[in-house]
């Protein structure tokens, strides 16, 4: 790669090629595995650049295709399985300069890749009472175009499912690798190919997100004598239609009262808990329901002040990865897994998986809405100690029904489990013809053998199909 005839080409843009800099922006949260931190930690792009528009992702796209450098795409870098990092060097691309909105009418917003979804409903909220359906759990951090090119779901899951979902993106603008790159307008089926793709198949310059409508959500904390209480419980509050939730998150001991520092206090030795985000006009209904479930309120932000409040984290910081961000600053030697419970026998699969690694692995669920059934992910804790026992691990997991969804792979058909099949790879050569989007993601291009009709569950679906 001339990195050098590339700067000259691409003067005038914002350019980054201080060493550690760049090594810096070419992270994400990788570590979160210690199989990927091994295999990762030296992956350094050549190159930062920063465009502030569209035309400029046109310009670099086509300047690093005259080159033959590699591009990966980057929003914050808050991933956790090397999406965002460029194995094979070339052009980290940043889009969060692109992080203007620019339009919000009912039930809809538009905005760059770039914008960090807190600010997007800061805005609508402030336009219209509206939010996102969805968000995850660096809500603070994560940029719009980042969670829909490596993300899947998280809160607000429990009533709108994930972003597999038809419905839940409706437009992507999109940028080819191309000699002279194309811009394409994507709705309905056609968002597939992009979503979830870490940015293999294009570079998203526009986003059109659906709205519902904002609330002051209320975090409450529910309390049980065992973990299979809880978990009980958030199916059963799952399947209540009048209650307005967004989180329902149960986490078994001692993991609340080990790793969730500014909450320690309100739970018991050896209390599981589960974490619920809940309308404020539906608190009511939602508390008599607990009580009629033996449940403990133990911590209700309506019953609080500002002051009792100050200093301890939303509820939802406290849940999908964040569970496994504050369990590591405490102890370096956690990682996790990610799982799906399927419907209809999701609390007998969980008992079973619950009660199989005593001491090493701890369930923490997150209850969504998937293929139209309340049912349940597993992003459990586990206690590292060998490669090996993490794969025997995730073997008993997925022979015991529980297919995973690994985070200690970074190739999307092994970590984010999205379906690559003829439709999928068509697109892949018709908007990047020689593979100079973020290489060494997709096996199914990289290996010609590769059996995508394996008959796995897959997370996100095939497109032959819609196609």
């Amino acid at each position: 790669m001339d990195i050098a005839a590339l700067k000259r080409d691409l003067d005038g843009l914002k350019i980054e090629d201080n060493e550690k800099i760049v090594q810096q922006k070419s992270r994400d949260f990788y570590w979160y595995s210690p199989v990927l931190k091994r295999q990762l930690d030296t992956v350094s792009g050549d190159l930062i650049v920063s465009p502030k528009n569209e035309a400029e992702v046109v310009r670099v796209l086509a300047a690093c295709h005259r080159h033959g450098v590699p591009v990966t795409p980057r929003g914050t870098g808050t991933g956790n399985y090397g999406q965002a990092m460029p194995l094979s060097g070339g052009v980290v691309l940043s889009l969060a300069d692109m992080n203007e909105v620019t339009s919000i009418s009912p039930g809809r917003v538009v905005c760059g890749p770039g914008a960090i979804i807190a600010d997007i409903d800061k805005a609508t909220r402030a336009h219209s009472g509206q939010e996102l359906r969805l968000h995850p759990s660096t809500y603070n951090t994560a940029s719009i175009g980042g969670f829909i090119a490596g993300g899947s779901g998280g809160v607000g899951s429990i009533n709108f499912g994930g972003l597999r979902d038809f419905g839940n993106v409706l437009r992507l603008r999109v940028v080819t690798m191309e000699a002279e790159p194309r811009v394409l307008d994507l709705t309905g089926e056609d968002l597939h190919k992009v979503t979830h793709a870490y940015g293999t198949n294009g570079i998203i310059t526009e986003v059109e997100m659906p709205l519902t409508a904002s609330y002051d959500w209320v975090d409450v904390i529910v309390g049980f004598d065992s973990f299979m209480g809880a978990a009980r419980y958030g199916n059963a509050l799952g399947c209540q239609d009048g209650l307005l939730t967004k989180l329902i998150t149960p986490i078994a001991a001692p993991v609340p009262q080990n790793y969730f520092k500014r909450h320690q206090r309100f739970f018991r030795p050896g209390q599981s808990i589960c974490l619920v985000m809940v309308a404020p006009h539906s608190l009511d209904a939602f508390l008599a329901f607990t009580r009629r479930e033996g449940g403990e309120v133990v911590f209700n932000t309506a019953a609080m002040t500002d002051e009792e409040k100050k200093g301890l984290p939303p509820a939802f910081e406290l849940a999908w990865n964040h569970t496994t961000l504050r369990a590591l600053r405490v102890d370096p030697s956690i990682t996790y897994l990610q799982s799906l419970y399927p419907f209809p026998n999701q609390l007998a699969l969980v008992e079973e998986m619950d009660a199989m690694f005593p001491g090493e692995v701890f369930s923490h669920l997150e209850f969504v809405r998937f293929d139209g059934n309340i049912t349940c992910f597993g992003l459990p804790l586990v206690k590292f100690t060998t490669e090996e026992r993490l794969e025997e691990i995730i073997r008993l997991f997925q022979d015991n029904g529980c297919p995973i969804f690994n985070p200690h792979r970074y190739t999307l058909e092994e970590g984010g489990m999205k379906q690559t099949d003829q439709v999928q790879l068509a697109f892949k050569r018709e908007a990047d013809p020689h593979g100079l989007l973020n290489p060494g993601k997709m096996i199914a291009w990289e290996n010609p053998e590769y059996d995508y009709r394996s008959g796995r569950t897959y997370l996100f679906k095939g497109l032959e199909k819609v196609g």
